[in-house]
């Protein structure tokens, strides 16, 4: 039996592949980075937003030098440029702690974090300290306090006009209905805040998210090298600081807590 002859494939040179010029991988790289900054922008204004907290207000909640991240989204998106409002999951609800633009007069827009006490159409009143909603006794938050024992009379029972806006009564306070589209903003620190006692409500379209999480927490420390514009070396300086006082500072405890 006469054997097959056996035709060898035939042999394809191979495929050359062309590298990308210059100006086409730097291409490739700047489309990267814009769509990473396109997803941080869409991140940060509608789902999610990081804040850090400058003042005691909200002690024992939140501490001076806590990181908080914030829900954007459960309020509802406001879309950036046109300022729309997609729908909110829910609205404000007495018991959450919230982050708002101050409501009161300011050369620029200021953030602030209290609790939501009260909403629409609800009564607020103050007695000797003892804070009211609706003529219920509301409960404090765990680790809200008082740390003046002094209660101030109630000067102006009923708050309005300038008399709002030129001292409220923090100990002894209302009755307030809270407008429509209004809510009513305390401080965790009850003696140390100022909130909406002094400057009135929050209107609903300042609102902007619910704090969520803490994910970082850093403890203030005066020794603490600052950094100047006339000293080049303030930066180095403080960098140094920081990282042979690290283990110290930060408030491992509070790390990834949720806030209640």
């Amino acid at each position: 039996m006469k054997a097959q002859r056996t035709q060898k494939p035939t042999s394809f040179p191979p495929r050359q592949h062309r590298s990308p010029g210059h100006g086409e991988a730097i291409w490739e790289n700047v489309k990267t980075l814009l769509i990473a900054l396109v997803l941080a922008t869409v991140i940060k204004t509608s789902v999610v937003e990081a804040y850090k907290i400058p003042s005691a207000s909200m002690e024992d909640t939140l501490m001076i030098g806590d990181f908080l991240l914030a829900n954007k989204f459960v309020y509802g998106v406001q879309v950036p440029l046109v300022g729309w409002r997609l729908p909110a999951i829910h609205d404000p609800e007495p018991g959450d702690v919230f982050i708002f633009v101050y409501p009161g007069p300011s050369e620029r827009p200021v953030n602030y974090i209290k609790r939501c006490i009260a909403g629409p159409g609800q009564t607020v009143q103050v007695i000797d300290k003892v804070l009211y909603v609706n003529g219920v006794r509301a409960q404090n938050p765990a680790l809200s306090k008082y740390t003046n024992p002094f209660i101030k009379p109630n000067i102006h029972p009923h708050p309005r006009g300038e008399d709002w806006r030129s001292g409220g009564q923090p100990d002894n306070f209302g009755p307030y209905v809270v407008p429509p589209e209004h809510y009513f903003a305390m401080g965790d620190n009850r003696d140390n805040s100022s909130d909406s006692r002094f400057w009135g409500p929050v209107p609903r379209q300042n609102v902007l998210g619910k704090a969520m999480v803490i994910h970082w927490s850093w403890t203030p420390d005066d020794s603490s090298p600052e950094i100047r514009a006339d000293d080049p070396m303030s930066a180095p300086r403080l960098i140094v600081y920081n990282i042979m006082h690290f283990a110290e500072r930060v408030r491992w405890n509070r790390l990834f807590t949720l806030i209640e």
